[in-house]
């Protein structure tokens, strides 16, 4: 059991829940959040009396479930999966065949959950966000609901600021604000919580962070996979709905925020709040300057053959999906003024890597040998996958009689420097939620604000007839990404 693990347990005692799994077969449950709770689990973070149910529309007895969920877990965790533990952990888990949309199929779910006061009921819905509504009036027809329910929604919240409000609404008439966990699974990831320490933990960059300063930001979350299996429900979505309203938005929110009064749940939303409110507004006028879509065709990736996202099963022949975002982002205050944020995404990129790259100002008069342009600025490169490492370029005396400067590096290696297990962003977000915790998890204004902002973009893009740039699969995206970037004089970081 690693540090974190062991102090967390001996500061506070895990309560007993029930923790009912709606999507209880599905890839995510199967793939991320059994595992999570089974490495739980084997670091005594699970009580006794908690229960794990699985909800699904599939006619499953227990027992194969829990062959299914073994199976899963023993896939997913390779050497942490630990055989011998696995039987006492399969007797907190149950399975229930729910369609979601039936309500006479809540009555055995109910009939399962039984009368346990006290017992945080946490159900997660990980599902299409279509039946977020349907699930939760029926849980509340049901009578399943109990003061202390908490119910946690996973990404995407609906497809626009109207289709978030209606799910919201429906939620918010089940239980209050303080009770609903939103979430974004980047903002549980190790490197993540990372951000908010060098942050907030260091004297050393807050002097430095705000224009005049800093001269542009970029966050580039790239993977290699196409949709994959996921092509009805991706050509449904597209990039910014699937990874900008959320992922690089809670990023951009973190980095650019104002320092909370504490790490207090409230005191941080907030102030990622405000940052959302202050992002200037991208209309149609400014839409086709200021952001740039793309769409894979076939290529090749690493070493293997990818086919065209219009090939792919459950696309449709002329689909206008995006699969590839940049954006030009900017931020209405003092702090920021001046600065600009660029976000990058896509699918069918050469790597599969999400990283921040904060490029520092020139010094403003160079007493050294050499043109000063050819002098790089300082760069603090954070990488949060699939690496996890924070790096300083910073400029020293190159060997030799001349007084040549030369880039070098001052590098973290956060895998080598703490030692021990780090926890998956499913297993912290589950406990979190099991805690009661909601730091780490979207308030409603926060989806809001970042809908407001995302769907603007999204209509100059449905009223633009060119549609989406073609990219060859294996390449960095359309021209026009570095076209973006490079009409203020800069270039993405892998370019460079």
């Amino acid at each position: 059991m690693n540090a974190d693990v062991r102090s967390l347990s001996s500061h506070r005692p895990p309560p007993a829940f029930d923790l009912v799994l709606f999507g209880g077969t599905g890839d995510l449950a199967m793939r991320k959040l059994l595992p999570a709770l089974y490495r739980r689990f084997g670091d005594g973070l699970i009580a006794a009396g908690s229960r794990i149910i699985g909800v699904a529309r599939s006619a499953h007895s227990r027992e194969a479930y829990l062959a299914q969920a073994q199976a899963a877990c023993r896939q997913h965790l390779g050497a942490d999966y630990r055989a011998p533990g696995w039987e006492t952990f399969a007797a907190t888990l149950g399975y229930v065949r729910v369609d979601a949309t039936v309500a006479g199929d809540y009555a055995a779910l109910a009939a399962i959950l039984g009368d346990r006061p006290g017992v945080a009921r946490i159900f997660f819905l990980s599902t299409a966000p279509d039946l977020f509504a349907a699930i939760c009036r029926e849980l509340a027809a049901a009578g399943i609901v109990t003061p202390e329910s908490r119910i946690m929604l996973e990404k995407p919240l609906g497809e626009d600021a109207t289709s978030a409000r209606r799910i919201n609404d429906t939620v918010g008439a089940m239980v209050g604000e303080r009770q609903v966990y939103r979430i974004d699974h980047y903002l549980g990831k190790e490197t993540v919580q990372n951000l908010l320490a060098l942050r907030f933990g260091n004297a050393l960059f807050e002097p430095l962070w705000r224009r005049g300063q800093i001269r542009h930001v970029q966050i580039t979350v790239a993977e290699q996979l196409g949709v994959e299996s996921r092509g009805e429900f991706y050509d449904r979505t597209g990039a910014l709905r699937d990874m900008v309203q959320n992922h690089l938005l809670q990023l951009l929110c973190i980095l650019a925020m104002e320092p909370p009064a504490s790490s207090a749940a409230d005191a941080v939303r907030d102030e990622k709040l405000k940052v959302l409110r202050a992002l200037r507004p991208i209309g149609e006028a400014e839409a086709l300057i200021k952001t740039v879509r793309g769409q894979y065709r076939g290529g090749i990736v690493g070493a293997d053959k990818a086919a065209g996202y219009l090939d792919e099963p459950g696309v449709g022949a002329a689909s206008r999906t995006e699969t590839f975002v940049a954006i030009k982002a900017e931020i209405d205050t003092w702090r920021w003024a001046g600065v600009p944020f660029y976000l990058r995404t896509g699918k069918r990129l050469p790597e599969h890597v999400a990283e921040i790259v904060i490029t520092f100002e020139q010094v403003p008069h160079s007493i050294f040998e050499g043109p000063f342009s050819s002098q790089p600025p300082n760069r603090l490169v954070i990488r949060l996958q699939p690496d996890e490492f924070i790096t300083l370029r910073i400029l020293a005396k190159s060997p030799g009689e001349a007084m040549r400067l030369k880039p070098v590096d001052l590098a973290l290696d956060l895998g080598e420097s703490f030692k021990g297990r780090p926890l998956e962003a499913y297993e912290r977000l589950l406990g979190d939620a099991i805690q009661g915790n909601l730091t780490l998890f979207m308030r409603r204004d926060e989806v809001d604000a970042a809908w407001n902002w995302i769907d603007p973009i999204r209509a100059a893009w449905d009223a633009d007839e060119d549609g989406p740039r073609s990219y060859t699969a294996g390449s960095w995206g359309p021209a026009a990404s570095s076209a973006l970037i490079a009409r203020d004089g800069f270039a993405w970081h892998d370019e460079q």
